[in-house]
């Protein structure tokens, strides 16, 4: 008995759609891997950034708050503060001495936020 019709076998019945038989192309492993160490880095950056504006923050209320600066803690947080800020110090010389430590420490924190954000969210678009 004669066969009607076209042969199925090899012939894609409508070319660049999927067929329910097959699975979805998967982005290889590598580039996975690449994404993932992409994303851990990005998350690494931020919370970086986070932790340094922290401490540059805790600092200026600390200091408006009149904290006890003969205390452990706060000796710590000045110090960190201090080391984080060195690049910004005496930026602003204002005669107001809350106004003046609020916006060279405040500075750098806002400093610290966008550029550590800001490279995070680039490593993640890549």
């Amino acid at each position: 008995m004669r066969q009607i019709g076209f042969p199925v076998s090899g012939i894609d019945p409508v070319p660049g759609h999927q067929t329910y038989d097959q699975q979805p192309a998967r982005p290889e492993r590598p580039q996975r891997d690449n994404q993932a160490t992409a994303r851990r880095a990005a998350l690494t950056i931020c919370t970086i950034a986070d932790i340094a504006a922290g401490f540059l923050g805790l600092w200026i209320v600390l200091y408006l708050l009149d904290a006890n600066q003969a205390n452990a803690f706060v000796d710590f947080v000045h110090g960190t503060a201090d080391w984080l800020s060195g690049w910004a110090q005496d930026i602003f010389t204002m005669d107001t001495e809350n106004l003046r430590v609020a916006l060279n420490y405040g500075l750098p924190a806002v400093v610290y936020l966008l550029v550590g954000h800001g490279i995070a969210a680039r490593l993640n678009r890549a």
